[in-house]
């Protein structure tokens, strides 16, 4: 009986001794276990995100797999393009581990998730048609029907720029129209239903370098200067997660690789801090 109960009383403490061990596991070593991380990503995003013979190509994925390959070797990426509108929700509910996709940092967004350090600039401009010579200030768009992407910190910005303009006396924008991706809202643009788009100056380079010719940008930017992140849970789970891939992004800005990567992708390189995410100013 005696042996018995000593038997009992040692399988129970081993048992009590695991169970803050498996509690202690966070989300990045479960990845580490399972060998495989789900990642959520807009890949109608180009030059950050686009699908090319049915892969995800851009700027956002070089930097993964540059971060993925000396940060998780071995570790497979199950990369799921989604609408941008589902995503951070769909973080929040756990459905994918982390978004590599090029998030705008706002208030809002930087209150309620963790963001890495910047991967880009995310400064709004104005696109317009380079025939449009009426449209020369931010002032210009009273009375105009300007486009942006439902649920981007782009549509954000411009939200506060029409209520900037009214603050000021101003009659503001006529009409606000939201489209599913920006590529929608670039060929109302091109066929004379949209005035403008509120589009990141990081995207629209290549785009006017695609279309030489059809359209122009404003030299004032519609919002101040913001940036692109990356985003984990805001949780002690997802804390080394969010780490991990922070640790890369400032590691690929000192050796070069953020530098070589702007290059290819925007055609100019931008100074980015890499410390910490910036708070937002809107």
């Amino acid at each position: 009986m005696n042996r018995f109960m000593l038997k009992a009383l040692s399988v129970s403490l081993v048992t009590l001794c695991s169970m803050p061990m498996a509690h202690a596991d966070d989300l990045l070593q479960r990845i580490k276990q399972k060998n495989q991380i789900v990642v959520a990503t807009e890949a109608r995003f180009a030059p950050f995100e686009s699908v090319q013979d049915g892969k995800i190509v851009g700027y956002g994925a070089d930097l993964m797999h540059y971060v993925m390959d000396a940060d998780l070797p071995g570790v497979k990426v199950r990369q799921l393009d989604l609408p941008f509108q589902g995503i951070l929700p769909g973080l929040d509910s756990k459905k994918f581990d982390f978004v590599v996709t090029s998030v705008t940092v706002n208030k809002a967004r930087f209150d309620q998730f963790a963001f890495t350090v910047p991967i880009a600039e995310a400064t709004v401009a104005l696109l317009k048609r380079a025939d449009d010579g009426d449209i020369k200030t931010l002032s210009d768009l009273n009375g105009r029907v300007i486009g942006s992407q439902t649920g981007s910190g782009q549509l954000t910005v411009l939200q506060a720029l029409d209520s900037k303009l009214k603050a000021q006396g101003q009659p503001g924008i006529k009409q606000i129209k939201e489209y599913v991706s920006f590529d929608e809202a670039y060929a109302d643009l091109a066929n004379g239903r949209l005035d403008g788009v509120a589009q990141s100056l990081s995207n629209l380079g290549p785009l006017m370098k695609a279309r030489p010719g059809l359209f122009a940008t404003l030299p004032e930017m519609v919002g101040p200067k913001t940036y692109f992140g990356w985003v984990g849970r805001k949780d002690a789970d997802s804390a080394s997660l969010v780490k991990l891939f922070s640790d890369g992004i400032a590691r690929a800005e000192r050796d070069g690789t953020l530098k070589t990567l702007q290059d290819k992708w925007f055609g100019f390189a931008m100074t980015l801090p890499t410390d910490a995410m910036p708070v937002p100013g809107i």
